[in-house]
């Protein structure tokens, strides 16, 4: 069960859309994740890239991790390694990672919490699971959500966010039965803590059992919903999305979502749904391993420049982050 939830009828309803007169967008595609071993070889399924990445833009790529309850001395994480040219967002549902990053920065992202890392100009960093956690097992939920830097901002310095569980904003469906977590972007006009070069919203929801979830949606943003437990259906088509599969929609003004009445004992309290969209930035994209860039010589750079350790050394000093307070850097 997600650890940020309330009793939705005590919370800010989203406006309730008429049927007849609204755009609802059409579901095109319908994609199961790929198993894939990670770092020190902990499982993820990925539902995109293999997507065509024009469809995701600009996201390049989704990790689910679990969820799964681990054995005392099972939890895996990864080694230090570099990144440039884009953003990793580290949401973790249920349980706890620990984070460290050559600008000094790091930190817990537990129980849901999100970690938003700027490599931008070129980062390292290393993620694993607490000591606690690998000594006593237990339950462990997240994702990573990789989002693309525009051209203009692949340069950025590195920095990253803290957003802790509190600071996420939390609204109920139109009838009240469900809970839409705003991570980052806006939704109905309520906005959401995370800080973004390129405009996206990202949407963390737990849809009543048999309940319909109705949201407006930016006319130019893509949209895609991925079911991390339970089953339900999308678009007003009602195409099946089940645990681990992603549904990309096509134009429109709005989306619609029904979770099934009956649920597996994991969703019990409802379909658990990321929904995430964003304005497409349309550039040439160049990528390998840890880096995204515009062009292959940038590529070559990118090696170039952290064999030369021009991308952080390890350890380094702390220096001053950005917390979910401060002003908005979108334009």
């Amino acid at each position: 069960m997600p650890a940020v939830t309330a009793d939705p009828l005590t919370l800010t309803r989203l406006p309730r859309l008429p049927e007849q007169e609204t755009a609802w967008r059409p579901v095109t595609r319908v994609i199961t994740a790929g198993h894939h071993l990670e770092g020190e070889g902990f499982a993820v399924r990925r539902p995109f890239p293999g997507v065509d990445l024009s469809l995701a833009d600009p996201f390049l790529l989704l990790d689910h991790m679990g969820a799964v309850e681990y054995a005392p001395g099972e939890a895996k994480g990864t080694p230090w390694h570099p990144h440039r040219g884009f953003e990793t967002v580290t949401y973790i549902i249920d349980g706890a990672f620990q984070h460290q990053d050559t600008t000094g920065g790091g930190g817990l992202i537990a129980d849901g919490a999100t970690q938003w890392m700027t490599a931008g100009a070129g980062i390292q960093h290393i993620e694993q699971p607490t000591p606690e956690l690998v000594a006593a097992g237990g339950l462990f939920h997240g994702v990573q959500l990789w989002v693309n830097l525009p051209r203009d901002h692949k340069w950025v310095p590195p920095r990253y966010q803290d957003i802790e569980s509190r600071d996420v904003s939390l609204l109920s469906s139109d009838d009240g039965s469900s809970v839409v977590r705003v991570i980052a972007g806006e939704l109905a006009g309520h906005k959401g803590p995370g800080v973004t070069y390129t405009p996206i919203t990202y949407l963390h929801a737990t849809v009543a059992p048999g309940a319909k979830l109705t949201l407006p949606w930016p006319r130019d943003f893509n949209a895609m919903v991925y079911a991390l437990s339970g089953r339900g259906a999308a678009g007003t088509g009602a195409r099946s999305v089940d645990e681990g599969q992603l549904a990309v929609f096509g134009h429109g003004d709005a989306l619609t979502v029904t979770a099934a009445a009956s649920q597996p004992q994991a969703a019990r309290n409802g379909w658990e749904i990321l929904i995430l969209g964003g304005l497409p930035i349309r550039e040439p994209v160049a990528r390998y391993g840890p880096f995204v860039m515009n062009t292959r010589e940038e590529i070559v750079e990118a090696f170039q420049d952290f064999q030369a350790g021009r991308m952080g050394t390890v350890p380094a000093e702390r220096v001053p982050h950005l917390s979910s307070a401060d002003e908005s850097v979108e334009d």
